[in-house]
């Protein structure tokens, strides 16, 4: 199979692919509710959290949402997914429980890691989703690891390891990548570039701004992708899950995404004007999108707003259950506990 080619954006000024393949109106469809899934529950995350009711970190997902539900729509039954601290829209991505996850940030049993780990450490074995990760780039490795035990196991799953663009800066990287390609191994790397790592603009940190080229030096192929269009998300992760399934090796895909609010709920984001969010948001939302184009299709704006309805009954009966849960018992502090 050869390397993919590049889809970069138009504003970049290389080679520009053509528009992404059409969406059946059962894919909007299903694209729209999990986008609006991921939305709904991280803006009653970051309600929650201005109460006291979430502690510690909270990462919002919001406006990045296209990303992980066009990489899901594109894997199987084995697949993983391992991530940094943004996480929360992954977990509801891989189907985990919104009441799960909402019970973990606020610290209750019915959490995930048992109300022991909070935003930033959650997993799930039985949907494949291994974390969820405070060190900034540690995942990498992990996920370069997950994707070994497929190879030597003799499976056919890919493992999908995110990052940022902070994150694609650490050395640990790069040695992931140098094993990942000796050994061919199926890992897609998707670095989440939403142009800010914490408060530094990527101009500021990054010598080479097109993350897609991060593999070059390593022989992996990149690609660019629109990842505020879940369409051209789906498209690029089709191509890359073929790419690794068929035992071509590892493979890098960068999301040019964006996220509205700071990087965490402490940070003010100063460091960008309130213009350029909104003009973000105006042109390029990854759900207005999707939603413009079943309007177009002949969808009702009172299904639409249905669905919306279905999705903050879900958000509104987790945020319900995640403040009445019982807390863990304290002999919970003993157990789990590596030694």
């Amino acid at each position: 199979m050869a390397a993919p080619k590049k889809t970069v954006a138009k504003e970049s000024g290389h080679e520009t692919a053509g528009s992404p393949p059409e969406f059946s109106r059962e894919q909007e469809l299903k694209a729209l509710r999990d986008m609006l899934l991921i939305r709904r529950f991280e803006e009653k995350a970051g309600q929650l959290y201005g109460m006291g009711a979430i502690g510690g970190f909270c990462h919002l997902y919001i406006g990045q949402e296209a990303v992980v539900v066009g990489m899901q729509m594109a894997l199987k039954q084995g697949d993983e997914v391992i991530t940094g601290y943004r996480d929360h829209g992954h977990m509801l991505a891989c189907d985990m429980e919104a009441k799960g996850v909402m019970a973990e940030l606020t610290g209750r049993r019915g959490g995930y890691s048992h109300g022991k780990g909070g935003s930033m450490h959650m997993f799930s074995k039985e949907k494949h989703f291994y974390g969820g990760h405070g060190i900034v780039g540690a995942q990498v490795s992990l996920g370069t690891g997950l994707a070994f035990a497929n190879r030597y196991r003799g499976n056919d799953n890919v493992s999908v390891t995110y990052f940022g663009d902070g994150a694609a800066n650490q050395g640990q990287v790069y040695e992931s990548f140098n094993m990942a390609e000796l050994w061919k191994l199926p890992v897609i790397y998707v670095i989440e570039n939403n142009r800010y790592a914490m408060g530094t603009a990527v101009s500021r940190a990054s010598a080479q701004q097109d993350f897609s080229k991060r593999g070059v030096s390593f022989n992996i192929p990149g690609k660019q992708v629109d990842g505020m269009d879940v369409r051209a998300v789906k498209a690029a992760a089709d191509e890359a899950v073929a790419w690794c399934r068929g035992g071509n090796g590892p493979i890098i895909l960068e999301m040019q995404t964006y996220r509205y609010r700071g990087h965490s709920m402490s940070d003010p984001a100063k460091y960008r004007t309130r213009e350029e969010v909104e003009k973000v948001r105006h042109d390029q939302d990854p759900i207005e999108q999707v939603r413009n184009r079943l309007l177009a299709a002949g969808v009702s704006e009172q299904d639409l707003k249905a669905i919306d309805a279905g999705v903050r009954e879900i958000v509104n009966e987790a945020a319900d259950f995640a403040q009445h849960d019982p807390e863990p018992d304290p002999s919970e502090l003993y157990t789990d506990i590596y030694r």
